[in-house]
């Protein structure tokens, strides 16, 4: 395993714990390596109940990442109505949706021939 691929593992393990830090839902990761010509390696997918928690989402993923692996996004984008908020860690990018918001764009769908895990949580 080379190194920008232990420090992605690392990146994706940190991010998942900070949605579910703060009960995060369906969360799901797409593994887009093996699809040509793509912005980033893993897209990580998860829903809140409100913009409240989408909101809440964010902050625990930057806090968690900064915190432990001291990085930060490249760039947020959608905060202002935290329907879908995008995170661009720049080999991973997370998608917080509300569920509504989800199920209308279908990012996975969308990315249908990307390999997908689904993460259990227990909450």
């Amino acid at each position: 395993m080379s190194k920008k691929e232990a420090e992605t593992d690392q990146l994706v393990t940190q991010i998942i714990a900070g949605i579910e830090e703060v009960k995060g839902q369906n969360i799901e990761i797409l593994d887009l390596r093996d699809i040509e010509n793509t912005v980033c390696d893993y897209f990580i997918i998860c829903d809140g109940t409100s913009n409240t928690q989408v909101n809440a989402i964010v902050n625990s993923v930057q806090k968690l990442v900064s915190k432990s692996l001291k990085e930060k996004p490249w760039h947020i984008e959608g905060s202002d109505n935290a329907e879908w908020v995008l995170m661009d860690y720049v080999h991973v990018v997370v998608h917080v949706f509300q569920k509504q918001i989800r199920e209308f764009y279908d990012i996975e769908g969308l990315w249908g021939d990307a390999k997908s895990v689904k993460i259990e949580t227990t909450y």
